[in-house]
């Protein structure tokens, strides 16, 4: 498919700032998808493209919080397996349904993934991980929220962080790194099913990975300088009208 420049740079600057938020609070999926949506790219093409351009940011951004100490191995380590498997089964998901009605179903998702990723409150307290069955809610927590990745994907960061903050009571920056380890597992994990699929515009996925690469490596710089919730509501404010212009399209 051919895409005008300007759409093409467009596409690179909400990347960029979706890399930024995803770092800081995960939820950047609700920002790129739309976008690539609004730019004419099919469902199914899109998801896929999606799924390469955020797993190459994750990457960084997942080296990044390493070099830091702050990601929990022996949850990344069952975490990301299972988010794998559970990408992979939601992209196979995806691509059984007709892409007239996909295109409507992510437009049926996109407010109810806003709507919970809005209705999160960070109240759990922190403490020691639980080792009583540690690797079993890992798994659990890397399954099924993957498989959700799989098959839709924005604000599985943001369910990740939720999940192991709320589940294994993990402060939120520490979580937030290891989120980027299980999230890097599902997006590869779907971006293989895509991919096998023929589901994957290379030649856009390419400059879309660079520009999510520099906005997750900044975001992980001021993740801890940058308030979490400051950060979310800019991505609030963007995703209103992304998703008014999106059911204009798809369903007015």
């Amino acid at each position: 498919m051919e895409l005008a420049l300007a759409t093409v740079l467009i596409a690179c600057a909400a990347f960029f700032a979706a890399g930024f938020v995803d770092a800081v609070a995960g939820g950047g999926g609700l920002v790129t998808l739309p976008v690539l949506l609004l730019c004419g790219v099919p469902p199914h093409l899109a998801l896929g493209t999606n799924k390469m351009a955020v797993s190459l940011g994750s990457l960084a951004a997942l080296c990044s919080f390493a070099s830091k100490g702050l990601v929990e191995r022996r949850v990344a380590s069952w975490g990301s397996l299972a988010a794998f498997l559970g990408g992979a089964l939601g992209s196979w998901l995806a691509l059984l349904v007709d892409s007239v009605l996909l295109g409507k179903l992510l437009v049926f998702l996109l407010p109810v993934g806003f709507l919970v990723s809005l209705g999160t409150r960070f109240r759990g307290r922190e403490g020691a991980l639980p080792e009583r069955w540690l690797w079993l809610k890992a798994v659990l927590i890397g399954l099924a929220i993957g498989t959700y990745d799989g098959f839709f994907g924005p604000a599985t960061g943001s369910f990740f962080i939720v999940a192991q903050h709320l589940v294994l009571r993990m402060g939120l920056v520490r979580a937030s790194g290891t989120a980027k380890a299980m999230n890097l597992a599902s997006n590869a994990g779907a971006l293989a099913g895509f991919a096998a699929g023929g589901a994957v515009v290379w030649a856009l996925g390419a400059p879309l990975a660079l520009a999510s690469i520099a906005g997750n490596l900044l975001g992980v710089r001021l993740a801890v300088r940058v308030g979490a919730r400051a950060v979310r509501s800019l991505l609030y404010l963007v995703l209103t009208g992304l998703l008014a212009t999106l059911v204009w399209r798809f369903v007015l």
